[in-house]
């Protein structure tokens, strides 16, 4: 939305806005979002967690976006929400600036190919290339130095910030926006080994990227061996993310940075994935799975829920003991082995042997 004037918003028309209960002055002027410690004068912020609250009775903010418990205890301005981070979002994209489109539709050092299809109000920025028979839907931009190669599909109001590259025959849908560096198409990773070394596996399928879909910077989405690569309608994929050839991702989803998913995996809708996760390959995650960062997948998980295989962080001390235990562990078997044998021995239920 266009970036507000100097005279900011009525508090009373933001909440109307955003379907907000509004408690306190609604002419209250608000010019911009601001964290909630320290917080600014005619600015608004938001407690999401209730460990910051203490910092509610010194904020300077303007006016903040609270739970209706929060409210109750405060005496300042606020947008009362269910869901205060997500209000939150709804109220920053009000103060979100608008982009500033300058010079041609079509930048002069763009190369365009003459059989490309594109479409109204289409952006093509500085030295873009648009292969043989791509098709560029209306109101999408693509920034400077991006290649769309041939038979590449890139759908309406759809934003490549710069430098991205979009492989032969591959789809994006509408309303995507993605970030600088993105390689979508790659040659996924098909290797044999023959006699005499690695002989490369032809990649012959696409990626097809569903609409509303958020791709990072420098994140690479493999083209499929044979069928596609798909990333359904909705998933939002942070920067430096790895998703090799063959992935399907379900809608909804949303993958944290450095996680890589190897290839023929297959992820549900709404589910989480943390940051530095490996997903091996050719497992099944259902829908709704949240995986905690730097968790390994090493097999497909069946019901919803949270997972990990993290080790939290500790001080060095701790952590040098606990790997001495470790180490310790085979030797320790073996005594109790040895003990158990001397005694009669019992297996593993706990019931003597022989019984």
């Amino acid at each position: 939305m266009a970036q507000q004037g100097e005279q900011g918003l009525r508090l009373g028309d933001i909440a109307e806005r955003v379907g907000l209960r509004l408690q306190g002055d609604p002419d209250r002027r608000i010019r911009g979002v601001c964290t909630i410690d320290p917080g600014k004068p005619e600015h608004i912020g938001f407690i999401a967690n209730p460990r910051y609250r203490a910092q509610l009775a010194h904020t300077q903010a303007e006016a903040v976006v609270l739970t209706e418990r929060d409210a109750a205890a405060f005496d300042g301005a606020a947008l009362v929400a269910k869901d205060p981070y997500l209000a939150f979002a709804r109220v920053a994209r009000l103060f979100e600036p608008a982009p500033r489109l300058l010079g041609p539709l079509r930048h002069p050092s763009a190369v365009v190919a003459e059989d490309a299809e594109i479409g109204a109000e289409v952006r093509i920025g500085p030295f873009a290339v648009i292969g043989a028979g791509a098709c560029i839907a209306d109101g999408a931009h693509i920034g400077p130095h991006c290649v769309i190669e041939e038979d590449a599909v890139i759908g309406e109001n759809t934003h490549l910030v710069s430098s991205v590259h979009v492989g032969a025959r591959c789809v994006v849908g509408a309303r995507c926006r993605v970030q600088a560096g993105a390689v979508i198409g790659g040659r996924g990773f098909g290797l044999a080994r023959g006699p005499e070394g690695w002989e490369d596996v032809p990649q012959l399928g696409r990626v097809r990227i569903g609409s509303d879909v958020e791709v990072g910077a420098n994140t690479t989405i493999d083209r499929g061996a044979i069928d596609d690569t798909v990333i359904a309608d909705g998933v939002k994929i942070d920067n430096l993310v790895q998703i090799a050839h063959n992935v399907q991702i379900g809608s909804h989803t949303a993958i944290a940075g450095c996680a890589a998913i190897a290839g023929s995996t297959r992820i549900g809708s709404n589910c989480l994935i943390g940051g530095g996760v490996g997903v091996n390959g050719h497992v099944t995650l259902c829908d709704g799975v949240i995986v905690l960062g730097f968790t390994m997948v090493t097999r497909s998980i069946t019901e919803p829920g949270q997972y990990g295989s993290g080790w939290p962080v500790e001080s060095a001390r701790t952590w040098h003991g606990q790997v001495r235990r470790l180490r310790r562990l085979d030797k320790l078997e073996a005594r109790v082995a040895q003990l158990e044998g001397q005694s009669g021995g019992t297996g593993r239920s706990g019931e003597r042997e022989g019984e």
